[in-house]
């Protein structure tokens, strides 16, 4: 399947031909690609593995997946996290007063969805502009009254960009970063879009994170990378760019919102000394990968054994979270419709389909009340709280959700 996806034999980042493998999750079905109950089309499998550079430190998938095979159309809708949409109306709020935006000035988003973010900053007077390649996700936005561009982000589109609209104040780049091959296009499209004094706010899932809790089911094939800010401040410097400011948040696992502005930008201490700690932990050296399998292949052991245990006992089995870090542990695991009756989800656009690979069927979350499964496996432990949150009737009733990550834990009432 050559036309699909390609091995790689360099760094994509930074060139370099020596890349060390880091773990091999086997041959999966895109994480996204949920199937029609009729659909009885081969589903295409495709390597999943993880190798680093020691050169820039750049965590990486081994093989290339043509983008427009997982983009064109999208499932995933980021307005039905409710705790996304909360952090980012706070984050809009905190630009405009912090950056003093206003009518005159531009906010653009990278992978906007369907305007999740955009939307508060119009509700404060500052206009915006999205950017998504998916026009099914991007129509939805613009019902919403966001202005949304359908194209793939880079150097020609933020120079088109700039000539319709000018240049950005602000840049927002949430969870998209990681998915996009050819990354140096990409940040060369940031530095051509950002006015003189404007900021790029990016988001994406933190490598340490990642390596810390062991969230394997992190890794599929739209996330080609898994960024250290050491591999981030490379890249950036590389297009004329810096880190000027760095927060660690919870979000998705853990993860890094970097600020970043044009080269000359004064940087904030908390810059050098997450690069400090990241140089002590060692990200560009072998040795700090090593390990990292046998304790996925550990969590697989113990969680597999309790859910066959569940069911042989006679217990009734669902799950929370058709996104695309379910679909990698279902099938890693090979936990499938033989164990796992159904699969519940708040995006209503995935209702009634299947989760690739394992064919367990897709329905809304008020199934867990009508069917009252015995356990839950919470595939959607990064929003873990708000879920149990939503779901006290469940657990009230006698429920419990089986937590596989960052610590396999049940949780009942």
């Amino acid at each position: 399947m050559t036309e699909v996806f390609r091995p790689v034999d360099r760094c994509r980042s930074c060139g370099a031909a020596e890349l060390r493998p880091v773990i091999d999750l086997g041959a999966q079905p895109l994480a996204n690609a949920l199937r029609a109950p009729a659909d009885e089309s081969p589903e295409v499998h495709i390597p999943l593995a993880v190798v680093f550079c020691p050169a820039c430190s750049l965590a990486q998938l081994s093989v290339t997946v043509d983008p427009s095979v997982m983009f064109d159309s999208y499932h995933y809708f980021s307005s039905y996290s409710t705790t996304m949409v909360a952090d980012m109306k706070a984050l809009a709020g905190r630009l405009t007063d912090t950056l003093g935006l206003d009518g005159s000035s531009l906010v653009t988003e990278v992978a906007s969805n369907d305007g999740y973010l955009l939307r508060h900053y119009i509700d404060l007077g500052v206009p915006v502009l999205g950017i998504d390649p998916a026009a099914n996700v991007a129509a939805v936005a613009v019902e919403r009254g966001v202005p949304t561009l359908v194209e793939y982000f880079g150097a020609a589109t933020a120079a088109a960009i700039v000539a319709d609209h000018g240049p950005s104040a602000v840049l927002h780049a949430n969870n998209v970063m990681a998915h996009v091959p050819d990354i140096n296009d990409f940040v060369a499209g940031i530095a051509i879009a950002l006015a003189d004094d404007g900021m790029a706010v990016i988001e994406t899932p933190y490598l340490i994170d990642l390596m810390a809790s062991v969230e394997f089911d992190t890794i599929y094939h739209e996330h080609v990378f898994y960024y250290s800010l050491t591999a981030v401040d490379a890249l950036m410097r590389r297009h004329g760019l810096v880190v000027a400011d760095v927060e660690h948040l919870p979000i998705h696992g853990g993860s890094l919102r970097l600020f970043v502005r044009p080269e000359g930008a004064a940087i904030t201490p908390v810059v050098g000394e997450m690069l400090e700690r990241e140089a002590t932990l060692g990200v560009a050296r072998p040795a700090y990968y090593e390990g990292f399998a046998r304790r996925v292949e550990e969590l697989k052991t113990r969680t597999v054994e309790l859910v066959r245990q569940m069911h042989a006992d006679g217990s009734r089995l669902a799950a929370y979270g058709a996104a695309a870090k379910g679909a990698v542990l279902l099938n890693h695991f090979g936990i499938d419709h033989t164990l796992i009756d159904f699969v519940v989800d708040r995006n209503d656009h995935k209702h009634g389909l299947l989760m690739p690979g394992v064919g367990v069927p897709i329905s809304g979350p008020e199934r867990l009340l009508t069917d009252r499964p015995d356990a839950v496996l919470m595939l959607a432990w990064n929003f873990a709280a708000e879920i149990i949150d939503q779901q006290a009737e469940y657990l009230a009733a006698g429920g419990a959700f089986i937590v596989p990550i960052p610590e396999l834990e049940v949780v009942r009432r």
